[in-house]
């Protein structure tokens, strides 16, 4: 249930209210913008009285909310949420490009990379020390080591991390790591989706290889009740009949998410197509789409990589990319202004 009061409300008022609704055994989420204060009710709303929350002078409108995710849900909270990532800003008309290998090789390879893609344009570098692969005779990553190499190339070049956590138990190897990255296989991990909600860390959720955009959003709402709402979304392809790409790209579930919640929503042309000829125009699509970002892979030596070399960009490659998206955005920003209106 939503309640959005007048913009003359005073807070003495305010105050009472939310008092009354706790009472009622509900948590209530406070969204202030700058002409309106919406009060989101999480929990049990059948016994609350709508007639007689609308006959209250601080009250505009009272309506329920049929979606199953509350946190997550644009109706509760309806500005764009930014995620300030050491000063790296996503969401609310801050797009960013996050770039690097699959997976960190050695630490002459994460030099090279993260210097490349950030004198390209990109903001923050990700690389993968922890695999999860289809095969278990294929390459499952450094690990610790590879988590080292990845934040010391990060602090050598002033680019917060990115790179994929597995199990919770592995939480504490992730402490010089600012983005806490949840693959397409454990978007459903509910467990592990419980404990990062405890954690301050940012979270990049990947969608599953065969879920709808509501579990997706289920799935964040895992992690914002319990108290971690730096959530960024990431859409990064789905299962098809189609033999030619490794998955296909969604680009519908960018519009559809922004309708649909406040949290950034990023896109992963790497993974969705597995294809580096198509990484270029796909990432073109999903900034013209209205993504508040991109997450690109970049080897020096994608013929060698020991991970995904099909997809990979080379630096020069990316740099290109990077000058073509930003041709793009000014149109994606104008058409999302012209649709707030």
């Amino acid at each position: 249930m939503v309640i959005v009061l007048k913009s003359n409300a005073q807070q003495k008022s305010i105050d009472s209210l939310m008092d009354f609704l706790r009472s009622l055994g509900l948590d209530i989420h406070v969204s202030q913008g700058d002409d309106v204060t919406i009060l989101g009710l999480v929990g049990d709303t059948s016994r609350v009285d709508i007639d007689l929350l609308t006959a209250l002078d601080i009250v505009k409108t009272v309506r329920r909310i049929s979606e199953p995710y509350k946190d997550a849900n644009r109706k509760f909270h309806p500005a764009d949420t930014i995620i300030d990532i050491d000063g790296v800003k996503i969401g609310g008309g801050n797009f960013q490009i996050i770039a690097g290998p699959c997976s960190v090789e050695s630490e002459e390879q994460m030099n090279f990379v993260a210097k490349s893609v950030k004198d390209a344009g990109a903001k923050l570098l990700r690389g993968g020390a922890f695999k999860p692969r289809t095969s278990p005779y294929a390459f499952q990553g450094l690990r610790e080591n590879g988590l080292q190499l990845l934040t010391q190339a990060g602090q050598a070049n002033g680019m917060p991390v990115v790179s994929e956590i597995m199990d919770i138990a592995q939480l504490p190897l992730f402490e010089d790591v600012q983005v806490l990255q949840v693959g397409a296989r454990n978007m459903q991990n509910f467990e592990l989706l419980k404990e990062l909600g405890h954690t301050s860390k940012v979270i990049l959720l990947k969608r599953g290889l065969a879920n709808t955009l509501e579990e997706l959003l289920m799935s964040a709402e895992y992690i914002m009740s319990g108290g971690n709402e730096r959530i960024i979304l990431c859409e990064r392809g789905i299962r098809t009949i189609s033999a030619v790409t490794r998955n296909t790209l969604d680009l519908s579930a960018v519009p559809l998410l922004k309708e649909m919640t406040h949290l950034p929503v990023i896109v992963d042309p790497s993974h969705a197509t597995g294809l580096a000829g198509l990484v270029l125009p796909m990432s073109l699509a999903a900034a013209a789409a209205g993504a508040d970002g991109l997450m690109i892979e970049v080897h020096n030596d994608p013929e060698h990589a020991l991970c995904d070399g099909r997809q990979s960009l080379r630096p020069e490659a990316f740099a290109q990319l990077a000058k073509a998206v930003e041709q793009v955005l000014p149109f994606a920003y104008k058409r999302e202004a012209e649709a707030s209106l």
